[in-house]
């Protein structure tokens, strides 16, 4: 038995919580389902439990949004793990520096875009240069898993060996049964972190550009985030807030039912670096529109496949429009989607974490051999 420390920002429980904590906690639950001892260390929200166990992970939580960093220094000094999982989601947790044992350093997407948007540009400098330049001196020995083809092409520009990256995608929870069916007007939706740099601005621009002509169109925004208010206060500016609805956190029946009646989804996100509600939409058969830019999203969006990828805000909007008034692409490219996601398992992003724990463990090399394909393409 194996006792696996996995350090990270928040769990699924964090009212910030998104994507990136949902494929930490499943492969945390499947590490431990086969076999290992695992610690989920991450950040206290306010009235959260201290410790507990959770479907055979313990959590243990303590500090808060800096506060956790040094916090996790002391859970690893005490806890003496046999290997250590460092999320790196922006903010490096540098555990290496006290860890007695192997590190492997999970990493989602880089950050240097929501650096800035979060911080502004003298202390987004400060982040972005943690980011790229402390973090791959620190983590010089260790081994790295990242979910798409394009993160390990970033982290090989900030120096970091590709044959050092393990690439273990995500995998797609089962859809459940729902009971809406497609609707008879044209509706887009959006499931996202209602936060600055997932750019949801974006998708409101797009309903005001095309209400016009398409006088039944309407917005669904699904999440919850300090952009609410400004979003819903930017519906009014542009004349659409009677189309926009923005229904804060909804459970997953919910959003299901709402993904279910969609005609388009849309995720203008300046960067993700997988994009699990592009595969929960996909399940649907609904395509999604993007950008090009996004990172990884543009390996959970098959371009022209799958959904549609644009390079700015005026393609975007026409992309949308595209798929609105084609029925036949807007069909095709939904049922390739519901094809393609039906690859991704997370039976499979689990077995291959784990062969790189295990192959950290005996010395042994975790590259391409974590790489997979999905099943279906």
């Amino acid at each position: 038995m194996v006792n696996v420390l996995i350090t990270t920002w928040r769990d699924t429980g964090h009212p910030e919580s998104g994507g990136s904590e949902r494929y930490v906690e499943r492969i945390a639950v499947g590490l431990a389902a086969s076999g290992h001892r695992v610690t989920m260390f991450c950040a206290r929200p306010a009235g959260g439990p201290r410790d507990e166990v959770i479907d055979g992970v313990r959590y243990v939580r303590r500090g808060g949004r800096l506060t956790v960093y040094l916090w996790a220094v002391i859970a690893v000094l005490r806890l003496r793990p046999d290997l250590v999982v460092d999320v790196q989601n922006g903010m490096p947790f540098l555990t290496t520096l006290v860890a007695r044992c192997p590190v492997v350093v999970l990493v989602h997407h880089l950050h240097k875009l929501q650096w800035r948007s979060w911080f502004g540009p003298v202390l987004g400098r400060v982040g972005w240069w943690l980011e790229s330049w402390v973090a791959p001196r620190v983590y010089r020995n260790c081994r790295y898993v990242t979910v798409s083809e394009h993160t390990r092409t970033e982290l090989a520009l900030l120096g970091i060996d590709p044959e050092r990256v393990a690439v273990v995608p995500n995998g797609l929870d089962p859809v459940p049964h729902v009971t809406s069916g497609r609707d008879s007007r044209p509706l887009l939706v959006v499931v996202s972190r209602l936060v600055p740099h997932k750019r949801i601005e974006h998708a409101v621009e797009t309903v005001a550009r095309l209400h016009r002509r398409w006088p039944d169109l309407r917005l669904e925004i699904i999440g919850r985030g300090p952009s609410a208010e400004p979003l819903a206060a930017y519906a009014a500016a542009h004349g659409v807030a009677d189309r926009v609805t923005i229904h804060g956190w909804v459970d997953e029946q919910e959003k299901h039912e709402i993904l279910a009646r969609s005609w388009v989804h849309l995720c203008p996100s300046v960067k993700e670096g997988w994009g699990i509600v592009v595969m929960e939409a996909g399940a649907h058969g609904v395509p999604t529109v993007a950008y090009h830019a996004a990172g990884g999203v543009g390996e959970s969006v098959l371009n022209g496949k799958t959904g549609l990828l644009a390079d700015d805000l005026d393609e975007f909007v026409t992309a949308v429009e595209g798929l609105l008034k084609c029925g036949l692409m807007r069909t095709a490219l939904g049922e390739a989607s519901r094809e393609y996601v039906a690859g991704f398992e997370w039976e499979h992003s689990v077995r291959s974490f784990d062969r790189v724990v295990r192959a950290v463990l005996a010395g042994q090399p975790v590259g391409n051999a974590s790489r997979h394909t999905p099943a279906a393409t």
